[in-house]
């Protein structure tokens, strides 16, 4: 079935009926997707999606109308129910209140991106995964397929997005229940690369079967690995380089945007939409700029711009997507051999994950969070003992700032997993990092 052709005769038979008054959007997210659910090592659910969801907005005097509805990639069948819905939202528009900061599309640019790949076989993807695992208590999900994101306007925009990726997220467990989590993802899978993780987590997993050390709250020099980095950089998405967060006082980056603060200047922070993980375009239509610098040399030289803030506060729009959250972030490596990385570090503890992170200090940019999974109490450059489980609250401005040592010289990419209504788009490459006098209050 040709979902493209679908989608643009769609597109056109609603277009047509858009009145000169009227604006109207389309957009489609759709996938065709295997999805195969591990535990105990064991294959436990097994299955093949296809599946779509059209979004339709409907504009007029300032109002604005959403309708959602299945796409099932024939047009007999989805047309009947987009002309009803089209109906619809022309006899609740005149009845909603106006909104002062629309953003209506104007005359549109277009876009074809595709991302092909090379993924496992669906007869052989459980194989794949399971075969080098020998005895391990292995659970996780391996989600792969072809996701498609699409776009038109009544001002003539069109974009069509098309990607193979896969994730595959796991846990190796010890016999008591403790676990060392892995990932791989990408656009094309490597029995290679998922072997020699797995060869690095089994030898955690068997630190982790050593009697825990307790470590007392303090400040300690600290490893953070690229699971961890990620998830202290996505907390910027949570109102940290948000324009519209910034203007209200909320953001957390306040201080670096004014001069204020200033990070070390081994960080450089970046999205990159050329690793075809998400669309450039937005919903809107409007296409961002392949790569857009935010922090370079530790300052804040570009926030996240939309143009319905854009319009709020009378300045320009770099095409951020509405909530001005990070799509397809980069963060920069720096000169840290991987293999030194224990070294480097000498004394103090090794962090693989984080969990249940929130802002403690949203003003002075402070995260408080937990460990979780494979961290380690390191001395001399050895790991010696995995580590109870420890709270800390720290500011991205001392973490990301002056006790930021250094930077792993290799990035690490690590997926948006979720399959929640449909399997996430995106990711996040980074590295890992040394950091100094990391705080831990519990």
């Amino acid at each position: 079935m040709d979902w493209e052709l679908t989608f643009n005769q769609l597109s056109e038979a609603l277009m047509a009926q858009i009145l000169p008054q009227e604006s109207a959007l389309l957009q489609l997210g759709a996938e065709t997707s295997q999805f195969i659910r591990f535990n105990r090592g064991r294959v436990r659910q097994s299955g093949q999606v296809s599946d779509g969801t059209l979004h339709l907005t409907l504009m007029a005097a300032g109002r604005g109308c959403d309708r959602s509805l299945p796409f099932t990639g024939d047009k007999a069948i989805d047309w009947p129910t987009l002309a009803d819905a089209l109906a619809e939202a022309r006899a609740e528009l005149p009845q909603l209140p106006p909104d002062p900061y629309q953003v209506v599309p104007q005359a549109g640019a277009t876009s074809r991106e595709q991302f092909p790949g090379q993924l496992l076989e669906a007869t052989a993807a459980a194989e794949a995964v399971l075969s080098p695992l020998g005895d391990l208590d292995f659970a996780g999900l391996y989600a792969g397929g072809r996701s498609i994101r699409a776009y038109a306007d009544s001002a003539g925009a069109r974009h069509w997005f098309e990607t193979d990726t896969f994730t595959l997220d796991y846990s190796l467990f010890t016999p008591d229940g403790k676990a060392v989590k892995g990932g791989v993802a990408g656009h094309h899978w490597s029995d290679t690369d998922y072997r020699q993780q797995l060869a690095a987590n089994k030898v955690f997993l068997a630190q982790m079967q050593h009697p825990a050390k307790a470590v007392p709250r303090g400040r300690y020099r600290t490893y953070l690995a690229p699971a961890a980095v990620a998830d202290l950089v996505s907390m910027l998405s949570w109102g940290g380089i948000s324009e519209a967060a910034l203007r209200r006082s909320g953001g957390a980056l306040r201080a670096l945007q004014q001069g204020e603060q200033r990070w070390s200047a081994k960080f450089y922070l970046g999205e990159n939409f050329q690793r075809g993980a998400v669309p450039r375009f937005n919903g809107w239509g409007e296409v961002a700029p392949a790569e857009l610098p935010l922090i370079q040399a530790g300052e804040l030289v570009n926030t996240l711009i939309s143009s319905r803030t854009a319009k709020e506060y009378g300045i320009g729009s770099n095409y951020a997507s509405r909530r001005e959250t990070l799509r397809s972030p980069e963060l920069s490596p720096g000169t840290l051999p991987e293999a030194d990385v224990l070294k480097q570090l000498d004394t103090g503890l090794y962090l693989s994950n984080l969990h249940y992170l929130n802002w403690s200090d949203r003003p002075q940019a402070c995260v408080t969070g937990m460990t979780r999974y494979a961290c380690f109490w390191v001395e001399g450059g050895e790991i010696v003992a995995p580590i109870e489980n420890l709270r800390f609250d720290e500011s991205l401005y001392r973490c990301f700032g002056d006790c930021l040592v250094d930077l792993t010289d290799q990035v690490a990419c690590i997926p948006e997993v979720g399959t929640y209504g449909g399997r996430d788009l995106g990711a996040m490459w980074v590295p890992g990092m040394v950091v100094n006098d990391f705080t831990f209050t519990l």
